[in-house]
């Protein structure tokens, strides 16, 4: 199959859907479930239903979801032409994104943070877990200097952009939420992971060895062949693990196993 799958135009019906503000920015969050919580942030070009599926399964596996909408179009349907539009618009006019730096995350990863903070008062547990994807994926690793954040996934993380040797190695983080993470993992017993595809340009092999010189084994880094996924958006490389490239048509395939580990990981670390 070469196209995405359908997924139903209602997807997100079966969410309760409120404005967050943590006195700088509003934007929308979609939440389900019961349980303690995770925050699911989309990839590029937006809140499309293939991450509403992901965040079904989280659902369903007995946690409670918190899905923001950063950009693009909730519920729309991913395309080439709407994926192009949605990053020349989020590159080069929203403000609360850094794309290009090597040495911090964006400045919207407080508003990520207050989040977390507030979705671990309204569901308890032991902490919030965090995936975040593609434009969105170092964020889940930025986010814990937020307390609340125990369990931080990166799936296919592709920021910072650009084609220098510094940009494709770097981790598009801030020193201190480097040193706040590692401490954390090594005071708390917490760990993280890492997904991507091993041909994905957009995830360069430079930036994953970074990682994994950076956090060690606290780190588990996936890096999965590119038969694990399937080609999708008439793309050369499969990209998004959790979404638009999953094999979700084979139990056995490597990819379909990776998502199946990222839930239980998230019910292991968040559970009270």
């Amino acid at each position: 199959m070469s196209d995405i799958d359908h997924y139903p135009d209602e997807a997100l019906a079966a969410y309760t859907r409120f404005t967050f503000d943590d006195g700088r920015w509003k934007r929308p969050v979609y939440k389900r479930g019961s349980g303690p919580a995770v925050i699911v942030i989309h990839e590029m070009p937006g809140l499309h239903p293939l991450v509403v599926r992901f965040a079904d399964r989280i659902v369903e596996a007995g946690m409670t979801v918190y899905m923001p909408s950063l950009f693009g179009e909730p519920n729309r349907e991913p395309s080439t032409s709407y994926f192009l539009g949605v990053i020349v618009k989020t590159l080069c006019v929203r403000r609360e994104f850094n794309a290009w730096a090597t040495d911090r995350s964006s400045p919207i990863v407080d508003w990520l943070r207050e989040l977390a903070k507030q979705a671990h008062r309204d569901c308890g547990g032991r902490g919030v877990g965090a995936v975040g994807m593609c434009f969105t994926g170092n964020f889940a690793m930025a986010m814990m200097t937020e307390p609340a954040v125990v369990a931080p996934v990166m799936s296919q993380p592709s920021l910072p952009v650009g084609s220098s040797k510094a940009s494709k190695a770097a981790m598009g983080l801030s020193a201190d939420e480097v040193a706040c993470a590692k401490r954390r993992f090594a005071d708390e017993g917490l760990t993280g992971m890492c997904l991507r595809f091993k041909s994905d340009p957009l995830t360069p092999d430079a930036r994953i060895e970074t990682f994994r010189q950076t956090f060690g084994d606290a780190l588990e880094i996936v890096d999965l062949p590119d038969e694990a996924g399937r080609m999708a958006l008439g793309r050369p490389h499969p990209h998004s693990v959790l979404t638009i490239n999953l094999r979700d048509d084979d139990p056995s395939s490597l990819s379909k196993q990776t998502e199946e580990r990222v839930i239980a990981f998230f019910k292991e670390r968040t559970a009270g």
